[in-house]
């Protein structure tokens, strides 16, 4: 893979690999309830063990804040990764004070405890990441979704052993080099969401590199105020039109389309399955919440989509969760999708939101790339540096 270090560049057999994964997946009465994490690591771990590497898995888990926190244990998870990988799995539990003893022969697992028990790992200390390193002889990063922190499981110690990608974390590469550092033009990025404060860096660094910008979700109703347009009750931030005017001043001249919606589905209550009415944004009224676009902005994004070659998604387009106001982003989703399962598209779509948006419209298996990464995917489409991608580069 240009320009990173992957499992196909080093011997594993005979080595002590210490491989740092994301494990921060949600619990209740001590079972994991989504292993989607989990499952994404698989692959990586697997190989590291039938190539005959002795394979210790690091990750945090929640915020201990450097003590140790009993219900903070990954001592639950260790069940959960053992069922997915079909092996054994051995849980070492240390309170990250002294380097713990590990005791683990090629082709076996363990997993170590929560290393956020150790105060050193947030701050990246430096005795911290001498202590990790001294557990094996490489190190291997397959948490992108943790690569935007410079902590010591994920950068420090990759500057004191050989270093590489994971195979999760080398796709993720792909994908994000395919989407805006080479992709197919034109390029469309889909940004939605509740704010636009939240964006701010987004949308000033995606102006730059796409061909198409298209807003949803209550960030647009901001851009609709800027136009001079009405948005009744609808979330907006009013103190940020000023803003949203520049950026749309920007977008015009590096000759950028900006795409907001024409039409809106508003109701009077935001609740599931309240009485609503397509309008016109011209005429939304004093007590409407715009809560979806409307079929006609439906069909204008569908039909920039059908014209682009990339399309970068971050945000949905209404209030998804309720119905009926996921219909935007469940149309727009299931075009996105029959695109790219046509080879005419490239789709790659991170962000929390996003994916739970995708769920919703049953496509996630049908794009290119889906991110599960929420800090790290948003910084890297921010043009942010991300720490424990950095230190992965072939120098």
């Amino acid at each position: 893979m240009p320009g990173f270090r992957t499992l196909d560049d080093v011997t594993l057999s005979g080595k002590r690999v210490l491989c740092r994964v994301d494990l921060n997946v949600p619990i209740a009465d001590g079972k994991v309830t989504d292993a989607t994490r989990i499952e994404r690591v698989i692959p990586t771990l697997r190989e590291i063990m039938n190539k005959g590497g002795a394979l210790i898995v690091l990750a945090h888990f929640d915020r201990p804040k450097g003590k140790v926190v009993p219900e903070m244990s990954l001592r639950p998870v260790a069940a959960e990764l053992e069922k997915h990988l079909g092996v054994p799995v051995k849980f070492v539990f240390t309170d990250w004070q002294t380097a713990p003893k590990v005791d683990v022969k090629p082709g076996e697992c363990v997993l170590m405890e929560n290393t956020r028990y150790n105060a050193g790992e947030e701050k990246n200390d430096e005795g911290f990441s001498k202590m990790l390193a001294s557990l094996g002889d490489i190190y291997v990063n397959d948490a992108f979704s943790a690569a935007h922190r410079a902590h010591s499981s994920t950068e420090g110690i990759a500057h004191l052993m050989p270093a590489y990608a994971g195979r999760a974390m080398e796709a993720e590469l792909k994908a994000l080099q395919l989407a805006l550092e080479t992709p197919k033009r034109p390029v469309i990025a889909i940004v939605g969401g509740a704010k636009v404060s939240t964006k701010l860096d987004l949308l000033g660094n995606l102006v730059k590199k796409v061909d198409a910008l298209v807003i949803g979700g209550a960030m647009a109703n901001t851009f609709l105020m800027a136009q001079g347009k009405n948005v009744g009750r609808s979330l907006a931030e009013r103190d940020l039109v000023d803003t949203a005017q520049k950026i749309m001043d920007q977008d015009k001249a590096n000759n950028r389309q900006i795409l907001l919606p024409v039409d809106a589905v508003v109701a009077e209550k935001f609740e599931a399955n309240a009485p609503s009415r397509v309008v016109d944004v011209d005429h939304i009224g004093g007590a409407d919440m715009m809560l979806d676009i409307g079929p006609k902005s439906v069909e204008q994004v569908i039909s920039v989509l059908a014209r682009a070659k990339t399309l970068v998604w971050n945000g949905p387009f209404g209030a998804f969760e309720m119905e009926p106001f996921d219909n935007g982003t469940v149309e727009v989703a299931e075009a996105a999708a029959e695109l790219t399962q046509d080879g005419k598209l490239v789709t790659v779509a991170g962000g929390g939101d996003t994916v739970a948006a995708l769920n919703v419209a049953g496509v996630v298996d049908r794009l290119t790339y889906v991110s599960t990464a929420g800090g790290a995917f948003l910084e890297w489409l921010e043009g942010k540096p991300l720490p424990g991608v950095e230190v992965l580069r072939q120098k």
